[in-house]
């Protein structure tokens, strides 16, 4: 949804953007890029290391006359920048994030000649360019730092409290995540059942909106049944109206066991959210403890609980980290801000060019 939301943005800028996906897999990504009026076009890994990859990219680099080329994550960072380099064109890389990318020295490797090989290296928050520059053994001041952008998206919260029988007196929670153990929902359901036991009257809902689900939604389910919480929380998947949630809600909770910068939350700051976060890789980067939010420390359920609890019996503070949360999204975690920041990496890495560029 970034590389979406960004070459949006660029194209309304007066570039031009051809996105270049997966011929297999990321479906419904092309399917958003044509709905939204895109051309993307395709390329195809048959084996492992695949020369005819680097050859198909070559070939759309020149039917549509690219001018740069801005590759994300660790297999179009390597094979974008064999393709950019053999016709001299300057490449970007941007990495979002991963706990097993540099697991084995073969990737490292290629990592390290694809950065070398290009214009500038982004990351997305300082802790994810910490943690790539001690994997791969490089210098952190080759790494640039540019945060993921999120639009405002106003929504409605009427039909989806219908949906949840959510009451005027409930404080709705709601966390966003595919459920896969480090995005920390075990830890905030045993948090929230620390809660229960000690003060069973507060009123709270909870709604986790899992994504495409994951390994832990059934162990989740179990839970719920094992502790009598079933009636307090409900797990749904496949939602295409996080906005509508957003609105819901009266505190965003993100209990992540690590994240690089996540959009979920940048898109929680700019709804106006109080929010509850682990204080884990690049959130603190965009959540200051008792400024913008609460932060605790990653799976500590007495501390999420702790936090959970002071927000949940507290309207007013919960106003106030929401507004405070607002303006710091809305000063840093734009669209806007974040294409304004690429285009200048652009320009910088095509100086040729005083306009529109033609990214890939």
């Amino acid at each position: 949804m970034m590389v979406l939301r960004l070459s949006d943005e660029l194209r309304r800028r007066g570039h031009f953007i051809l996105p270049v996906g997966p011929a297999h897999g990321v479906g419904w990504l092309g399917e958003q890029f044509r709905r939204a009026g895109f051309t993307p076009e395709a390329f195809r890994l048959r084996r492992p290391v695949d020369p005819g990859c680097v050859r198909g990219l070559i070939r759309l680099f020149h039917q549509y006359r690219i001018d740069t080329v801005h590759s994300h994550e660790f297999t179009m960072a390597v094979y974008g920048a064999a393709a950019s380099q053999i016709l001299g064109l300057p490449h970007v890389v941007t990495m979002h994030g991963g706990l097993t990318v540099c697991n084995a020295l073969r990737r490292r490797v290629a990592l390290r000649w694809a950065m070398r090989s290009s214009h500038h290296t982004v990351m997305v928050s300082n802790a994810t360019r910490h943690q790539f520059a001690h994997d791969l053994g490089v210098d952190e001041g080759r790494l640039t730092v540019v945060p993921n952008g999120v639009p405002v998206q106003p929504g409605d919260a009427t039909r989806v409290r219908r949906e949840f029988g959510i009451s005027e007196h409930d404080c709705v929670l709601l966390a966003v995540g595919n459920l896969e153990t480090h995005k920390g929902h075990r830890v905030l359901l045993e948090a929230l059942n620390l809660l229960e036991r000690r003060d069973p009257k507060a009123r709270w809902k909870l709604v986790i909106a899992g994504g495409r689900g994951g390994a832990q939604h059934q162990p989740l389910l179990n839970y719920l049944d094992e502790t009598g919480l079933k009636d307090r929380v409900r797990i749904v998947l496949n939602r295409n109206d996080i906005a509508d949630l957003l609105a819901l809600a009266d505190v965003f909770v993100m209990p992540s066991l690590w994240e690089g910068l996540p959009m979920a939350l940048l898109e929680a700051m700019l709804a106006g959210k109080a929010i509850v976060a682990s204080a884990t890789a690049g959130i603190p980067e965009a959540i200051t403890d008792g400024q913008d939010g609460l932060l605790v420390p990653p799976g500590n359920v007495v501390s999420l609980s702790d936090a959970l609890r002071c927000l949940i019996g507290n309207p007013e503070r919960r106003s106030e980290f929401g507004a405070a949360a607002f303006l710091r999204a809305q000063e840093n975690f734009t669209v806007q801000a974040m294409a304004e920041r690429y285009e200048r990496i652009y320009l910088r890495a095509f100086p040729l060019v005083c306009g529109a560029v033609r990214v890939a």
